[in-house]
């Protein structure tokens, strides 16, 4: 019996190049599931999803899956995408061993923490406070410059870079230090500026607070400030009423994830990739 995938509607296309199209996973006539898939063009270039790859139970463990993800790929190759991404839960075992079967590596995960009843203590001699009107528009430039950054990496022009961190800082802190469900912190050692945190509440669908940047100045790093901060960011998350907290590292980011990790963090998605030859 032959698999393929088949469209279920027609190819949707924007106007800056992105296209997107379900398609119905079959084994000769015979529905068994559903794969979606897009090509991304926010990088000025075509990376490749796969949105959502579903097979019937009665249809799993017969490479279904893997033949349909290998379908995927031929399609986002004609698409230009010299790249694919997925996501995958930390539970779904299956589609954890399928991609790595693919060649699939991870790129990065995102991780949550159960918060405990009562707010941890800060370190002897640290504290955390607000961020002052000052501080929070040199942080701004250099969290801006710095987001940039890691876009200009994947391969996003700089020009656009730049001015796509700009938008997304301008659309989460509307209201800068202000805006409402965001806390910007800094933590002081013996009265010495050593870190910057961000927290928030996270976006629905997701619950619990959220961890969108820990920065700990280079000339105070490898003295544990790192962990005071993310105790910094349990003790705000609990002040708001929230019980979980999560946040997203990636693969390469090493000391970050054994920190995580030292804390209790547990993973719940790996995001991975494949370059398409």
């Amino acid at each position: 019996m032959t698999t393929t995938i088949r469209p279920t509607e027609p190819l949707q296309q924007g106007a800056d190049g992105a296209k997107s199209r379900t398609y119905d996973v079959c084994v000769n006539s015979r529905r068994v599931g559903r794969i979606a898939i897009a090509a991304d063009t926010s990088l000025g270039h075509a990376v490749g999803r796969i949105d959502e790859l579903w097979i019937e139970e009665a249809d799993r463990g017969r490479g279904r899956g893997t033949v349909a993800a290998l379908a995927a790929e031929e399609v986002l190759r004609g698409w230009g995408c010299g790249q694919v991404r997925l996501s995958v839960g930390a539970d779904a075992e299956a589609a954890l061993r399928m991609a790595a079967a693919l060649g699939y590596q991870e790129r990065s995960r995102n991780m949550v923490r159960q918060l405990p009843d009562t707010a941890p203590e800060l370190p002897a001699g640290t504290a955390g406070r607000a961020m002052r009107a000052d501080e929070y528009e040199q942080w701004r430039r250099e969290a801006v410059e710095s987001y940039a950054r890691s876009r200009i990496e994947e391969g996003m022009p700089a020009e656009r870079a730049l001015a796509w961190s700009e938008g997304e800082h301008r659309a989460l802190l509307p209201d800068g230090a202000a805006t409402a469900g965001m806390w910007l912190m800094v933590l002081e050692d013996r009265g010495s500026v050593v870190g910057t945190l961000w927290v928030a509440r996270a976006r629905p669908p997701a619950e619990g607070a959220y961890v969108y940047d820990v920065l700990v100045a280079e000339e105070h790093r490898g003295r544990g400030h790192g962990r005071s901060l993310l105790l910094l960011a349990e003790r705000v998350a609990l002040a708001d009423g929230q019980d979980i907290v999560g946040l997203h590292v990636f693969a390469g980011n090493t000391p970050a994830r054994r920190l995580y990790d030292s804390l209790g963090y547990r993973t719940v998605r790996h995001n991975q990739y494949k370059e398409l030859l």
